[in-house]
């Protein structure tokens, strides 16, 4: 009686290659969309946390706007500029965050800009002390988003009462500063988050954005007035 050898066929040992290379895909798939999802989640954390430092710094910043001028009209009045304000750029005066606030108020400037993957809001600022507008160009502008399809600014209107009358896109009086500037954008279409709706006024009392309120002396005579009286002091010490 002949004795039957153990061991695996031929068509076995094939099925169980077959069998363990379809495990193995399956794995290997499952492991590349956990790795994907990671990736996915991590970028749009980011671009997040992006958008969400961008929408501070420009909040800030335009709270803080000051009613000081930064350049003198060439009319026969000499008007004194103190916001200029158009549907694609905005110039103003302000501190700086952080240690630039140490060189005093800063005419900064904000303004959208063709990139090469979309629009681009960019961020410029000089000092106010002999302010020209070519020092602008001293320095790169910060980039603080790209990528954008639309971007756009607001102007809020109001009339002699002070009573607002709706929104505009250009901002036809530039001794006084508006009441409230909007920032609108659109993100590209893949982006998975969304602007924030920003709606962001100068923390100051009426007579510095209405013209006419507040008495005979403006806000912005007081603040120099200020600055004026710390420089005195700084040369007294």
């Amino acid at each position: 009686m002949s004795r039957r050898q153990a061991g695996f066929t031929l068509v076995e040992l094939l099925l169980a290659v077959t069998l363990m290379g379809l495990l193995l895909a399956l794995a290997y798939g499952g492991l590349r969309a956990a790795s994907r999802a990671s990736e996915s989640g991590q970028e749009v954390l980011a671009e997040s946390g992006r958008l969400r430092i961008t929408h501070q710094f420009v909040r800030k910043q335009l709270n803080l706007m000051l009613p000081l001028a930064f350049e003198t009209s060439e009319e026969e009045q000499q008007l004194r500029h103190t916001f200029e304000g158009h549907p694609d750029s905005i110039v103003f005066v302000g501190p700086m965050p952080g240690y630039l606030a140490r060189g005093g108020p800063q005419v900064q400037q904000m303004a959208f800009v063709e990139g090469e993957s979309g629009l681009e809001l960019h961020f410029s600022h000089a000092s106010l002390q002999g302010f020209q507008r070519e020092h602008f160009l001293d320095r790169d502008p910060v980039i603080l988003i790209e990528g954008l399809q639309e971007g756009a600014f607001e102007f809020l209107e109001v009339d002699e009462e002070g009573l607002p009358t709706g929104w505009v896109d250009e901002w036809i009086d530039r001794v006084v500063l508006p009441p409230a500037v909007r920032v609108h954008m659109e993100l590209g279409e893949e982006s998975t988050v969304q602007w924030p709706q920003l709606v962001a006024s100068a923390r100051l009392d009426a007579s510095a954005v209405i013209p006419g309120a507040g008495g005979d002396q403006t806000y912005a005579q007081r603040i120099q007035e200020m600055i004026q009286s710390q420089s005195s002091r700084g040369k007294e010490d």
